[in-house]
């Protein structure tokens, strides 16, 4: 009986270890397929993963045929859109500014004119008073000083409203420059893609019309 079971126990691991082989074949085989489909999603991805495109030196000729043609369309844009209307823009702001840089020419030879009007009214009056002062000295010189005065007050209240007048014009001439400027630089930043920053371009352009002023 112990001999029998001697002879047997063999054959009943060898079916025991033969069906756990065929039970675990089809595990074995399913994580070996699904290792390698691991190991060939990770191999792709990695192929996949972006990396400097601009550092491959088999691009670089595309590249720069993208650069060339981007060039050529902001040159473009610059020469047929932007630069015209910059240009008039400025155009007219010059203008502008022209004008009213000969008006305020034209109030300071007014001025001017006044003042040489006063020097000779003065002259004539005193010639006037120098004939008569024997008859009436005191009456005459009262009557001269008055006159004077008066055209002293006249004199000054037109050189007054003339120097308001120029330094207005002055102002209006520095402002228009600095919304030139201001529209210019906006202009250009925006063109080429950017947001201007309001403050900071009124700081630049205060900067240097404050330069150029002095």
């Amino acid at each position: 009986m112990f001999s029998l079971l001697q002879q047997t126990a063999p054959v009943v691991v060898e079916e025991t270890e033969t069906v756990i082989i065929t039970e675990t074949a089809p595990d074995a085989a399913h994580g070996v397929a699904v290792h390698g489909a691991d190991a060939a999603h990770a191999a792709g991805h990695a192929a996949s993963a972006p990396g400097m495109p601009q550092l491959d030196i088999t691009t670089f000729g595309n590249q720069i045929f993208w650069l060339l043609v981007v060039l050529g369309v902001i040159y473009w844009v610059l020469s047929r859109v932007a630069l015209p209307r910059i240009g008039g823009v400025i155009s007219d702001r010059q203008g502008a500014i022209t004008g009213d840089l000969m008006a305020a020419e034209e109030f300071k030879q007014k001025a001017k004119d006044a003042e040489a009007a006063y020097d000779k009214a003065l002259a004539d009056a005193r010639a006037e008073a120098n004939k008569i002062v024997a008859a009436n000295k005191a009456e005459i010189q009262k009557e001269l000083d008055a006159a004077i005065a008066h055209a002293d007050a006249e004199i000054a209240a037109r050189a007054t409203e003339s120097e308001r007048r120029i330094g207005q014009i002055r102002a209006s001439a520095v402002e228009d420059a600095r919304t030139v400027a201001r529209d210019v630089t906006e202009a250009l930043v925006q063109n080429f893609g950017g947001q201007a920053d309001p403050a900071l371009v009124n700081q630049v352009v205060d900067q240097r019309l404050k330069g150029v002023l002095q």
